[in-house]
Protein backbone atom coordinates (compact mmCIF):
# COMPACT_ATOMS: atom_id res chain seq x y z
CA UNK A 1 0.00 0.00 0.00
CA UNK A 2 3.17 2.39 0.01
CA UNK A 3 3.15 3.10 -3.25
CA UNK A 4 -0.86 3.53 -3.73
CA UNK A 5 -2.65 6.61 -4.88
CA UNK A 6 -4.58 8.63 -3.93
CA UNK A 7 -8.06 9.11 -5.54
CA UNK A 8 -10.11 12.52 -4.59
CA UNK A 9 -13.86 13.23 -5.41
CA UNK A 10 -14.06 16.89 -5.52
CA UNK A 11 -18.06 17.97 -5.88
CA UNK A 12 -19.64 21.78 -6.01
CA UNK A 13 -22.83 23.00 -6.62
CA UNK A 14 -23.76 25.84 -8.70
CA UNK A 15 -26.24 28.27 -7.96
CA UNK A 16 -28.97 27.89 -10.96
CA UNK A 17 -28.28 31.41 -12.59
CA UNK A 18 -24.40 30.70 -12.66
CA UNK A 19 -23.41 27.27 -14.69
CA UNK A 20 -22.17 28.76 -17.33
CA UNK A 21 -19.74 31.05 -14.89
CA UNK A 22 -18.82 27.98 -12.64
CA UNK A 23 -18.29 25.69 -15.57
CA UNK A 24 -15.70 28.27 -17.01
CA UNK A 25 -13.26 28.82 -13.75
CA UNK A 26 -13.61 24.89 -13.30
CA UNK A 27 -12.64 24.08 -17.00
CA UNK A 28 -10.07 26.52 -16.42
CA UNK A 29 -8.42 24.47 -14.00
CA UNK A 30 -7.67 21.08 -15.97
CA UNK A 31 -4.58 22.22 -18.07
CA UNK A 32 -2.39 23.51 -15.05
CA UNK A 33 -3.20 21.19 -13.20
CA UNK A 34 -2.38 18.35 -15.50
CA UNK A 35 1.09 20.31 -15.95
CA UNK A 36 1.32 19.95 -11.93
CA UNK A 37 4.30 16.75 -10.73
CA UNK A 38 2.03 13.97 -9.14
CA UNK A 39 -1.26 14.61 -10.85
CA UNK A 40 -2.05 11.44 -13.02
CA UNK A 41 -5.65 11.88 -13.76
CA UNK A 42 -8.00 15.60 -13.75
CA UNK A 43 -11.45 14.98 -15.02
CA UNK A 44 -14.37 17.22 -14.44
CA UNK A 45 -17.49 15.77 -14.74
CA UNK A 46 -21.10 17.78 -15.01
CA UNK A 47 -24.29 15.55 -13.70
CA UNK A 48 -26.75 15.26 -17.27
CA UNK A 49 -29.92 15.34 -14.86
CA UNK A 50 -29.05 18.55 -12.81
CA UNK A 51 -26.79 21.04 -14.52
CA UNK A 52 -25.32 22.80 -12.03
CA UNK A 53 -23.88 19.63 -10.37
CA UNK A 54 -19.82 19.28 -11.04
CA UNK A 55 -17.88 16.90 -10.15
CA UNK A 56 -14.01 16.69 -10.69
CA UNK A 57 -12.35 12.42 -10.46
CA UNK A 58 -8.66 12.81 -9.32
CA UNK A 59 -5.77 10.64 -9.01
CA UNK A 60 -2.56 11.61 -7.57
CA UNK A 61 0.79 9.88 -6.59
CA UNK A 62 1.04 10.95 -2.96
CA UNK A 63 -0.66 13.25 -0.50
CA UNK A 64 2.45 15.34 -0.83
CA UNK A 65 1.76 16.06 -4.65
CA UNK A 66 -2.20 16.60 -3.87
CA UNK A 67 -1.36 19.21 -1.29
CA UNK A 68 0.76 20.84 -3.64
CA UNK A 69 -1.98 21.11 -5.64
CA UNK A 70 -4.21 22.53 -3.70
CA UNK A 71 -1.74 25.10 -2.59
CA UNK A 72 -1.20 26.30 -5.90
CA UNK A 73 -1.94 29.67 -7.11
CA UNK A 74 -3.66 28.27 -9.58
CA UNK A 75 -6.66 26.50 -7.48
CA UNK A 76 -6.26 29.40 -4.96
CA UNK A 77 -7.19 31.88 -7.57
CA UNK A 78 -10.17 30.01 -8.69
CA UNK A 79 -11.18 29.08 -4.73
CA UNK A 80 -11.03 32.54 -4.75
CA UNK A 81 -14.13 33.20 -7.52
CA UNK A 82 -16.49 30.33 -6.03
CA UNK A 83 -18.33 33.10 -3.88
CA UNK A 84 -21.31 34.19 -5.51
CA UNK A 85 -21.31 30.70 -8.14
CA UNK A 86 -21.86 27.94 -5.50
CA UNK A 87 -24.32 26.90 -3.31
CA UNK A 88 -22.41 25.26 -0.61
CA UNK A 89 -19.14 24.69 0.10
CA UNK A 90 -16.93 22.58 -2.34
CA UNK A 91 -16.97 18.49 -0.72
CA UNK A 92 -13.41 17.18 -1.07
CA UNK A 93 -12.52 14.14 -0.03
CA UNK A 94 -9.83 11.38 -0.49
CA UNK A 95 -9.71 7.67 -1.15
CA UNK A 96 -7.46 5.03 -1.62
CA UNK A 97 -8.51 2.34 -4.04
CA UNK A 98 -9.74 -1.40 -2.37
CA UNK A 99 -9.70 -3.17 -5.88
Amino acid sequence: MTNQTIRVIARMIALPEKVEELKAVLLGLIEPTLLEAGAIKYELLQNQSDSTDFTFVEEWTSNQTLDAHLNSAHLQAAAAKLEGLVATAPDIRRYHLLA
